[in-house]
């Protein structure tokens, strides 16, 4: 009956301790493949500047602009998203220039660094920033350090919007038509 004991508790024993370890690895296993960064990429990146800015009306916000001059990019790459200052957004290309708007969670007027989320994948330093992109298929990231800051900007009718507004700043008056004619 001692030996049906003992050889009961060594195969919890085992079962506990093989699947405590087995989830311990897999955990390790997704934090290096997330982290490894990519030093040869298929495109050139000149300096990258960023900008904080804070919306002009009540519970607008604040957050923090990343323009990435990227050129000689490779056919079969996409731009994904940029991680940076515990903040994600994706990447978007105007006009040949790429660039994200992260807004922080918080809407108040703040530019304290946002808290660092459960599931953000990297531990980065203020001035350092990551580049998600694809190529062939493949997730890849690539790291890039010592980001330019300029001055900070107001947006007085709120947040602003990562994608161009197609209309004039003038209005046509039927008035000066007819000065015309």
């Amino acid at each position: 009956m001692k030996r049906l004991k003992k050889a009961a508790h060594a195969i919890v024993f085992a079962i506990a301790f093989s699947t405590t370890f087995q989830c311990f690895s897999q955990k390790e296993v997704t934090i290096t493949e997330v982290q490894t960064f990519e030093l040869q990429t298929p495109f050139t990146i000149k300096p990258v500047v960023f900008q904080e800015w804070y919306a002009g009306i009540d519970v607008g916000g604040t957050g923090i602009n990343v323009f990435i001059p990227i050129s000689d990019v490779k056919e079969d790459v996409t731009f994904n998203e940029i991680y940076f200052r515990n903040l994600k957004g994706e990447l978007i290309s105007e006009n040949g220039k790429y660039k994200a708007v992260l807004e922080n969670p918080s809407k108040l007027y703040t530019f304290k660094k946002a808290e660092k989320p459960a599931d953000y994948p990297f531990d980065l330093k203020d001035n350092e920033c990551v580049l998600s992109y694809t190529q062939n298929g493949k997730t890849k990231y690539h790291k890039i350090v010592s980001l330019n800051e300029v001055a900070g900007t107001y947006y007085k009718d709120g947040p602003p919007s990562i994608y161009s507004k197609n209309s004039s700043d003038g209005m046509a008056s039927v008035d000066e038509e007819e000065e015309n004619n």
